[in-house]
């Protein structure tokens, strides 16, 4: 996903629906585990690889048991995001990708990190000096509007659509 704010909000969004249609979801969400499971991670490549194998043998942990995991991360590198696909069976990784301008995630930036990364406050910060690799076979684009990012129930609406069309909410 691109690095902009509104994942976290799909992410508990998608979460909340799914509940409320009587299935059991996690939120696995990159600040939360930075502070605990990947604290001893920073920014570099290497790391931020690191970060997201871990994630990916979280969350298939998760789908093992029988969860729906939804994992809200930044991950910029597209053989990180393609390894966490090859840990779960076929069709079982889905990846929402949030198409958004650089610009409107910069408008929507309620801690601050673009700003301290235009500072060079934070370094290796994704979309500013460090690269974004866009999915080249996602299952789910979200796109801006006109500038506008989608309303978190719209953003979760079509992941949820999408889940009903691939049979993953019948019983």
């Amino acid at each position: 996903m691109l690095p902009c704010q509104g994942k976290s909000t799909l992410a508990c969004t998608l979460g909340r629906e799914l509940h409320t249609r009587g299935r059991l979801a996690y939120v696995l969400d990159g600040d939360n585990l930075r502070h605990g499971l990947n604290k001893d991670l920073g920014f570099a490549a290497e790391d931020r690889a690191e970060n997201i194998r871990r994630v990916g043998e979280v969350a298939k942990l998760f789908a093992d048991a029988g969860l729906v995991c939804i994992a809200s991360f930044i991950s910029p590198y597209r053989r990180d995001r393609e390894s966490c696909r090859a840990l779960l069976s076929e069709g079982s990784f889905i990846e929402v990708f949030l198409n958004m301008s650089l610009e409107l995630c910069e408008a929507r930036d309620p801690k601050g990190l673009y700003k301290l990364a235009r500072a060079g406050k934070i370094k290796g910060f994704t979309g500013i000096d460090d690269p974004y690799e866009p999915p080249l076979n996602c299952e789910i684009e979200i796109k801006e509007e006109d500038g506008v990012c989608p309303s978190p129930s719209d953003m979760a609406e079509q992941v949820v659509t999408y889940l009903e069309e691939k049979g993953f909410l019948h019983e």
